[in-house]
């Protein structure tokens, strides 16, 4: 973590500033602060590999204790909640010749059903909408690109990667309650992020008015403490800033793990200081898909958002983002360019063959939009089983990056 960054910080119980209590450990290249303990005026927090935690529970006080004895693998592993066979995993994977790919931790540090979610982010309804909305409105000619922006809730980092391929040098912050997430996320999908372990449920350890963006993607129905983690967006974020909640679960509707929903007008209400529009997210994917663009021009009641599944809102004091928005197509890769995993693939007589499968029956359910723009089966021209290129793909391209058959990926990433 940059040593900058510590006096943006405040505890989150106290609210006094933040500084390093110890000698602390720091990147021999970069200066970055890799190691420390931090501490404010109330009580003290571990910060391990350049991620602070800002939690008071066993768990931290573990990691302290063994901080202190200068037990930096101990702190880890039980920052990371791992057992010792898993720590021993992980290690192997970290100490080799090569760097370690975010589907193989993956694999060792999560063992329920979201890490199928977290592996196929790149394609699911979910996150198209909101790189969408993120993509468009960071490269607009109005957006204020040189302040800090924040991913609160950001799990392993997909979205914070969206956030940081904007333009403009401000810092990228990915927020998230689970340590091992973000681990993962600043090893792999969003490398140049400033990572930060806390509770968006308990008050944010931000100071005040710094962030011109912030993005709480499918996560707030989760969060028992709504108004006060409305409340403290609102208050670290700057007067023109841009909120956005992209994919929040209708109380009037039906989801998978639906969470504790609310109805549109409540969501609504939790940010009414600034000025809020609803959109449905069903008509949000409809433009994406149909014309590459993002129609939020329209405000929508909510009465007359009915009983649709999820909504995405947007609050912000800049009338410039209530507009229609064309989606950018810039089809150059950033990364990798690899097949969709949920793609098997084989090869003959010159044609690659794909066929969709889902990990699970469940996700199939839950994520059925993606029948809408991934096809079954397709006969591909080109051999798609090895490294790509675009000019290797040939001809069906453009169409195969559209559809997300092809996903441009980080590169340790599958």
């Amino acid at each position: 973590m940059k040593t900058n960054i510590i006096s943006l910080l405040r505890c989150p119980f106290c609210g006094t500033t933040i500084s390093i209590v110890n000698d602390g450990i720091f990147d021999e290249i970069d200066g970055e602060l890799r190691t420390a303990i931090l501490g404010c005026e109330c009580c003290a927090f571990p910060l391990v590999d350049g991620i602070p935690v800002f939690l008071a529970n066993d768990c931290t006080r573990e990691a302290l204790h063994a901080l202190d004895g200068n037990d930096i693998g101990r702190a880890r592993q039980i920052l990371l909640g791992l057992d010792d066979a898993s720590a021993r995993a992980v290690s192997t994977l970290t100490d080799g010749d090569r760097e370690p790919t975010y589907r193989e931790l993956l694999g060792i540090i999560s063992d329920d059903a979201e890490s199928d979610y977290f592996l196929y982010r790149f394609s699911d309804p979910t996150y198209r909408s909101a790189d969408a909305i993120i993509r468009a409105l960071t490269t607009h000619h109005n957006y204020n690109s040189g302040t800090a922006v924040l991913d609160l809730c950001g799990g392993s980092g997909h979205l914070t990667r969206s956030l940081l391929a904007r333009p403009g040098p401000g810092e990228t912050v990915l927020a998230d309650l689970y340590y091992w997430k973000l681990w993962i996320a600043a090893r792999t999908t969003a490398i140049d992020c400033t990572a930060i372990c806390c509770d968006a449920s308990a008050p944010l350890p931000f100071t005040s008015r710094i962030f011109s963006t912030v993005v709480l993607s499918d996560a707030f129905p989760y969060i028992w403490h709504k108004r006060l983690c409305a409340d403290e967006i609102i208050r670290i974020s700057t007067d023109d800033a841009i909120l956005m909640l992209p994919h929040l679960h209708n109380a009037l509707g039906k989801n998978v793990s639906a969470g504790n929903t609310l109805t549109p007008s409540s969501y609504q209400q939790l940010f009414s200081q600034r000025p809020v529009r609803l959109f449905d997210d069903k008509v949000l994917l409809d433009e994406i898909l149909r014309n590459a663009a993002i129609d939020l021009v329209r405000n929508i009641e909510p009465h007359d958002l009915g009983s649709t599944p999820a909504i995405t809102l947007l609050a912000t004091n800049a009338d410039w983002v209530f507009d229609r928005h064309g989606i950018p197509t810039d089809l150059e890769v950033r990364d990798t360019l690899i097949v969709n995993p949920l793609y098997d693939v084989s090869y003959d007589n010159g044609r690659s063959h794909l066929t969709r499968r889902f990990p699970t029956a469940e996700y199939g359910r839950e994520y059925q939009a993606l029948e809408r723009y991934l096809p079954e089966h397709l006969d591909v021209s080109s051999d798609l089983r090895g490294p790509l290129t675009a000019k290797q793909v040939g001809i069906d391209y453009a169409e195969l990056r559209r559809q997300c058959v092809l996903l441009d990926v980080p590169e340790l990433y599958y």
